[in-house]
C-alpha cells in the first residue's frame, strides 16, 4: 500500500516562459492510490507493525521532527485507517509539498517533497498601489516556507485592497520562479482593471422623498461630468455600508422611526466598466413628539427643575438627537448641582392612532462608580492634555457613560487622528472603572492650493499652509497668501482652543492687506494685529471679545496723473496720509443652523460693535447686525433663505473720516451694482474728464437678500441647480465729512434700491461656481450697474 497526496493548491510556476503545474505525483504513486479508494474493504482489513522508520527527501525539516508528525511508535500495531491519519497529520504540518507513506515489511517509508523556500517577492503590472504597499498588505515574506495556500490569501488580499479603490475588475495571479538550492522568487502577477464607476443611482420603495434628495445624502455619487478627478462614484463596499447607516440617520432625524435599508444591490452593466446602485428601503410613518414629561426615583432630584431644561415640545417632528441633547441637559444640571450617579432613563410609548411618541424622562439613580484613571495610549507627538481637555469627568469623578461616549466623540472630531479608541475596563475594585484612550496619529498638516475669480477682484490665486497641531499642543498655526489682479493679503494666525485648560479660544492674527482696484483712483494699505477671546454663552451660542490695531493709508498710484482724476473729497482723504486705530470690540453670535430642533430650518442672529480710540489717530463707533434664516421646503427640495444685515459707523473723534472707514457695498451684500456701485458719491464739477464720479462709502446700509435655491430638472451629475434672488437695500449718511459749497455730493440721503435676477448654481470637482444675472427695478441715476457676476471658489 502507498498513501500519496499532492499538497499543493492552485498557484503557478512560471520557468522560461512556460507555466506548469506545481506539483509532482508520480503514476505509481497516483495508481497505488487509486486502487486503496476503490478497495476501501481490504485496506481497512489489514494492519502493520513497524520496527523502523525511514524518512526520505527531507532537506530542511529533521527526520525525527517527521516521524513525530505520524504520531506511530515503534512496535506499535497500527491499522490502514491509523496510516493514513499519520499521512494526513504530514500532510497539514503545511512544509511538504507532497508526502507518500509506503510500508516495507518490518519498515515504514516515508517520502517526502518540501516546500521550497521563497527567495524575494516581487509584484508585476501595479501602477496604483506601490510596491512598499502591496509588501504590507501580503503575508507571505521572503526566507520563509513557501506556501500555495498563503499565496492564495495573499492574492485575494491584494485584490480587496483594489476593490476599497473600487477596482472590482482586478485580477491578482500568484506565480514562482525555481531557483537553486529549492528555492523560489514569488511574483504576484497584476491586472488593475478599471475602477467601476456608479453609473446610476435609483431607490425603490421611497414615497417621500424624491431619488434625487436621497442622493444628496449618500457619499457615494453618480458619474459625472468630472469622472476623472472626482472619486466618489466608484463603487466602495465600505462606503456603501456607511451610506446605509447616512440613510438611516436622515430618516430617523425626520421621524421615521420604523426606516429600514432592505438591501443594496450593485447590477454591473455588459462591459463591466460600471454599475447601477439600487437601493431599496422601507420609509413608513413619520412620528412627531406627543407629551414629554419628566418623573423623579431620587428624592434629591426635583423633576419640575429638570423639566425646564427642555427644549422638546409636543408636535415637533421625532428626533433621536433632540432625546439625547435632552438628556445631556438634564445631566448636565445634576453635575451642577452636585446630584451624583443620576442617570435620565427616556422611556418611549407609541401612539400608533395619531402618530405620536410619549417621551418620559425618568431620573434614576445609576451604579456608584467612580472614575479611577484615564489611560491615553498611542500619541507619539499630541500631548496628554491635548486628550484629556476633551473629557469633562477627572480621575475620582463619578462615572457618566453618556459623558464618555461624548468626549470620545470630540476626540474624533479634533482630526488629529486615524483612529481613536475609547473603552472602559472594571478597576482595581468593582467600584472603580479606567478609561482606556488608544489612538493612531495622523498628519495634522496641510498645504492648500486655490483658485478664485470675481469681477470685483479678478483672477486670483492662494496658498495655505497650517498646522492643526503644533508641536503636539492641539494649537493651530497658519498662513495665507491670497493675491488677486486687484488685491494681496497675507495673513498669519494662530489659535489655542483652550486657553488657560478652560474652554476659551484664543486666536491672533498678524495681517497685510493690499488693494488697487480699478473701481477707485486710489490704491490702500493695511497692517493689522487683532487677539480675540471667544467663549460659549450656550449650546448655540459665543461670545467674542477682540482687540484690533490697524495702520492704514490711501495712496495714489505711482502715475501721478491719478491724482488729476480723484475727486476733492479724496485728495483731502489721501492727505491725511497714515492713520492708526486701536479698537475693542465685542461679537454675540447665536446659531440654530445646527443643532436647532428642525433639521431643515435654523437661523443666525450676529450682532457686534467696535469702539476705536483707545489710543491711534481715529475714533470712532461701528456697529453691525446680521439675521438669517433658512427653511427646506417641499420635501427638502427647495432651499428659501432670508438674510437681512445693518450696519451704522459714527465718527467721534477730530478731523474726517475716511472711505476706508465707512461702509462701502459690494456684490457680496447687495448683487446688481458694482462694487462702491451704490452710495454717496463725489460728483463735483472739474475733472479731467468731465465731473467726478468717486464712491465714498456711507455711515449707514441696510439690506434684506431673499434666495430660493431649486433643481433644475437636468441630470444630477451635471452638478447644476438654480436660484431666484431679490435684493432691496441702501447706503447712505456722510455727515463727518468736510463738503465745501463747490463740492456736488449725491447719494447723501436715504434711498432703496431693488433688484431682481436669477443664479445658476455649477458644483464641480474644483469648487463651486456661481453665476448671477441681475435687473435693477429701482436705482439712481448716478448708480453703476453689474448686470453680470461670477464667482468660483476652488481648492485643491
Amino acid at each position: 500500500m502507498v498513501w500519496g497526496k499532492v499538497a499543493g493548491k492552485s498557484c503557478g510556476e512560471r520557468k522560461s516562459g512556460i507555466n506548469i503545474l506545481y506539483r509532482k505525483v508520480s503514476a505509481i504513486s497516483l495508481a497505488v492510490a487509486l486502487g486503496y479508494a476503490l478497495s476501501p474493504l481490504s485496506a481497512e482489513a489489514q494492519s502493520y507493525r513497524f520496527t523502523s522508520v525511514q524518512v526520505e527527501g527531507n532537506q530542511r525539516i529533521q527526520t525525527s521532527t517527521v516521524v513525530a508528525y505520524t504520531g506511530i511508535e515503534r512496535g506499535q500495531t497500527v491499522s490502514a485507517g491509523e496510516l493514513n491519519d499519520a499521512y494526513q497529520r504530514i500532510l497539514d504540518s503545511g512544509v511538504f509539498e507532497t508526502v507518500e507513506i509506503v510500508p516495507r515489511g518490518s519498515t515504514l517509508v516515508i517520502k517526502v517533497t518540501e516546500f521550497p523556500t521563497i527567495n524575494q517577492i516581487s509584484f508585476e503590472g501595479n501602477r496604483r498601489l506601490k510596491d512598499d504597499a502591496l509588501s504590507d498588505i501580503v503575508e507571505s515574506a521572503p526566507r520563509r516556507v513557501f506556501s500555495p495556500s498563503q499565496a492564495e490569501r495573499d492574492a485575494a488580499l491584494i485584490a480587496e485592497a483594489y476593490s476599497v479603490q473600487g477596482r472590482l475588475a482586478s485580477r491578482v495571479t500568484p506565480r514562482i520562479i525555481r531557483r537553486s538550492n529549492n528555492r523560489v522568487d514569488l511574483v504576484f502577477e497584476i491586472s488593475e482593471g478599471d475602477t467601476i464607476e456608479v453609473e446610476r443611482v435609483s431607490f425603490t420603495g421611497n414615497r417621500v422623498y424624491s431619488d434625487r434628495r436621497l442622493r444628496r445624502v449618500l457619499e457615494t455619487k453618480q458619474a459625472g461630468l468630472l469622472r476623472t478627478f472626482i472619486r466618489s462614484d466608484t463603487l466602495i463596499e465600505d462606503r456603501l455600508e456607511f451610506d446605509k447607516q447616512v440613510l438611516r440617520d436622515f430618516y430617523l432625524s425626520r421621524g421615521y422611526v420604523d426606516f429600514r435599508v432592505n438591501s443594496a444591490n450593485a447590477e454591473v452593466t455588459q462591459e463591466r466598466d460600471a454599475v447601477f446602485l439600487v437601493v431599496d428601503v422601507t420609509e413608513g410613518q413619520q412620528f412627531r413628539f406627543g407629551n414629554i414629561t419628566v418623573t423623579s426615583e431620587m428624592p434629591e432630584a426635583d423633576a419640575d427643575l429638570f423639566s425646564s431644561t427642555l427644549k422638546i415640545r409636543s408636535g415637533v417632528v421625532y428626533s433621536p438627537a433632540l432625546v439625547e441633547n435632552a438628556i445631556d441637559r438634564m445631566e448636565g444640571l445634576a453635575v451642577r448641582n452636585e446630584i451624583d450617579f443620576l442617570r435620565v432613563e427616556p422611556r418611549v410609548t407609541r401612539n400608533e392612532r395619531d402618530l405620536t411618541l410619549d417621551i418620559e424622562f425618568v431620573l434614576t439613580r445609576g451604579p456608584r462608580v467612580f472614575v479611577e484613571r484615564i489611560d491615553i495610549e498611542g500619541n507619539t507627538t499630541t500631548l496628554d492634555r491635548v486628550i484629556r481637555q476633551q473629557f469633562r469627568s477627572v480621575e475620582g469623578d463619578p462615572f457618566n457613560p453618556r459623558s464618555i461616549r461624548n468626549s470620545a466623540e470630540r476626540i474624533r472630531a479634533l482630526g488629529f487622528f486615524a483612529t481613536a479608541d475609547v473603552e472602559t475596563r472594571e478597576g482595581s475594585s468593582s467600584d472603580q472603572v479606567i478609561v482606556d484612550v488608544d489612538v493612531e496619529e495622523q498628519p495634522t498638516g496641510s498645504l492648500n492650493l486655490g483658485g478664485a475669480y470675481s469681477i470685483t477682484d479678478g483672477f486670483g490665486v492662494s496658498v495655505g499652509l497650517s498646522e492643526n497641531n503644533f508641536l503636539g499642543r492641539g494649537q493651530r498655526l497658519s498662513f495665507n497668501i491670497a493675491t488677486a489682479t486687484e488685491s494681496d493679503s497675507y495673513v498669519l494666525g494662530f489659535t489655542e482652543p483652550f486657553l488657560l485648560g478652560r474652554e476659551l479660544k484664543f486666536d491672533l492674527d498678524l495681517g497685510l492687506n493690499e488693494t488697487d482696484s480699478s473701481f477707485s483712483e486710489y490704491k490702500t494699505k493695511r497692517v493689522f494685529f487683532r487677539p480675540a477671546l471667544t467663549f460659549n454663552t450656550g449650546e448655540d451660542s459665543s461670545l467674542q471679545v477682540r482687540y484690533t490695531w490697524d495702520k492704514d493709508e490711501m495712496l495714489f498710484d505711482d502715475d501721478d496723473t491719478n491724482q488729476n482724476l480723484a475727486g476733492p473729497v479724496i485728495r483731502s482723504e489721501i492727505a491725511q496720509g497714515e492713520q492708526t486705530a486701536s479698537a475693542f470690540g465685542v461679537t454675540y453670535r447665536y446659531d440654530s443652523r445646527l443643532t436647532g430642533l428642525d433639521p431643515n430650518a435654523g437661523f443666525l442672529v450676529e450682532v457686534g460693535a467696535d469702539y476705536a480710540g483707545l489710543g491711534g489717530d481715529s475714533e470712532y463707533i461701528k456697529a453691525t447686525t446680521k439675521l438669517v434664516a433658512q427653511r427646506r421646503i417641499w420635501n427638502e427640495e427647495v432651499t428659501i433663505r432670508a438674510t437681512v444685515e445693518a450696519g451704522a459707523f459714527q465718527w467721534q473723534g477730530g478731523g474726517n473720516s475716511r472711505t476706508i472707514d465707512r461702509f462701502v457695498l459690494t456684490p457680496s451684500v447687495i448683487r446688481g451694482f458694482e462694487p462702491g456701485g451704490i452710495g454717496p458719491r463725489d460728483q463735483s464739477t472739474g475733472g479731467p474728464n468731465g465731473p467726478y464720479n468717486d464712491f465714498l462709502g456711507g455711515n449707514y446700509y441696510a439690506v434684506a437678500r431673499f434666495d430660493a435655491e431649486f433643481p433644475l430638472g437636468l441630470p444630477e451629475e451635471l452638478g447644476l441647480r438654480g436660484a431666484l434672488f431679490y435684493d432691496v437695500g441702501g447706503l447712505w449718511g456722510l455727515q463727518d465729512v468736510d463738503i465745501s459749497d463747490s463740492n456736488r455730493i449725491v447719494g447723501n440721503q436715504q434711498s432703496f434700491r431693488h433688484v431682481v435676477g436669477f443664479s445658476l448654481l455649477w458644483t464641480t470637482g474644483f469648487g463651486p461656481l456661481r453665476f448671477n444675472f441681475s435687473k435693477a427695478l429701482k436705482k439712481e441715476d448716478f448708480d453703476e450697474e453689474q448686470a453680470f457676476d461670477l464667482t468660483l471658489q476652488a481648492r485643491f
